[in-house]
């Protein structure tokens, strides 16, 4: 018996991309480049000049000179190597990525949490009396805030944060990994010293990503044993990774007014979840959002269980990051935004990319429309 195959709505970009083509061609290219970038032979300078390549594809996406660009595994790796740089005093907002909250908690220095406003954004009057407070007196401080949040799509002010942090003499770092592809990014612009980023959420290949450190920044080597990445990173390079990031950077950097199209699909989801379900809170509507992510909150539902019935429906969501998936709780994110227990266990998110398409958008408001159905009934039956 000849069995339909479920057509599935893909809505987790904020956690992974799918592959872009030109990445797996790049890749594909780059497995019959077998030499080692660090050998002189013409073997080895063929891999060398993918990496080099490579940098410059990445630095083009955010404005930033080839020089600065360190490859690294992740912006796991790339956040954890800021954090431990050595810092007397990090400031860091509770709305932050867990890679880049646990090893800052893990580095030894003194912690100073930055409070965030009920809409998500960081409340810049406490940063600037925390800068003012902790400045000076020979110490070494890092204020840490990410571009715009993997939960709720808010976009921080950063070049706002970071001209006070400059006007202190303090270092700071942004974690643009949502950000990049889908909103411009220029280094200079935000005036940051650091920025990571990373392949997989551009459509690029997993375990390949990028510290960026503006020339001029000061981070000891985070892995030593070779000269590699300026003997910042030593290891030989993962060169068929590499070159999947930079054909991922290039086609995210031309294809940048394409999100306008995604905001459009956003925008027309969550006027359909207000419509079905107008008791259902779009956490983040009232600030700067990144262009396709909506996060919605159902109090009385379990964020959990609404995940598992859009993918039974043929819906690919999420619960809050995607590193944090198997953790039932509420989320850390929006509790740091002032949300009650009731809305920030019941968030789920929802992101497009660079695949999304209108059947998807109509696959998901199909979907909703089924749960609100049956959550309607379950409460007439009670």
């Amino acid at each position: 018996m000849n069995q339909r195959r479920t057509i599935r709505a893909y809505l987790d970009y904020n956690a992974t991309a799918p592959l872009r083509p030109e990445a797996m061609s790049a890749m594909g290219a780059a497995m019959e480049v077998f030499g080692n970038p660090s050998s002189v032979h013409d073997e080895g300078r063929r891999a060398r000049g993918l990496v080099e390549f490579a940098r410059e594809a990445v630095a083009a996406l955010v404005g930033a000179e080839a020089s600065e660009v360190v490859f690294t595994s992740g912006a796991t790796e790339a956040n954890a190597a800021v954090m431990a740089a050595g810092w007397d005093v990090i400031i860091v907002a509770g709305i932050e990525h867990d890679s880049v909250l646990a090893p800052a908690r893990a580095a030894g220095a003194e912690i100073v949490g930055l409070p965030v406003l009920p809409t998500g954004i960081v409340d810049l009057a406490k940063l600037e009396a925390a800068l003012a407070a902790k400045a000076g007196h020979g110490r070494k401080i890092l204020l840490t805030l990410q571009l715009a949040n993997n939960e709720t799509g808010v976009i921080q002010p950063v070049a706002a944060a970071a001209a006070l942090a400059r006007a202190h003499g303090v270092t700071i770092h942004s974690d643009a990994v949502q950000a990049v592809g889908r909103v411009p990014v220029a280094l200079r612009a935000l005036g940051v010293d650091l920025m990571s980023l990373t392949a997989h959420k551009l459509g690029g290949p997993k375990g390949v990503g990028a510290l960026v450190v503006r020339d001029g920044t000061h981070v000891p080597p985070f892995i030593v044993g070779g000269g590699q990445e300026r003997r910042r990173r030593a290891g030989t390079e993962n060169v068929i990774g590499i070159a999947g990031f930079a054909a991922a950077a290039e086609a995210a950097r031309c294809e940048l007014d394409r999100f306008e199209d995604v905001a459009r699909l956003r925008d027309r989801l969550e006027g359909g979840v207000r419509r079905l379900t107008p008791q259902v809170a779009i956490i983040g509507s009232d600030a700067p959002r990144l262009p396709n992510t909506s996060c919605l909150a159902w109090s009385g539902q379990s964020a959990e269980t609404l995940v598992i019935k859009l993918d039974l429906a043929g819906i690919a969501a999420s619960a809050g990051a995607a590193c944090s998936s198997g953790k039932v709780g509420a989320s850390a994110v929006l509790s740091a935004m002032g949300l009650g227990s009731g809305l920030a266990r019941s968030a789920i998110r929802l992101s497009f990319g660079w695949r999304s398409s209108e059947a998807d958008l109509e696959s998901f408001l199909s979907a909703w429309e089924g749960i609100a159905t049956s959550v309607a009934s379950r409460r007439a039956v009670a």
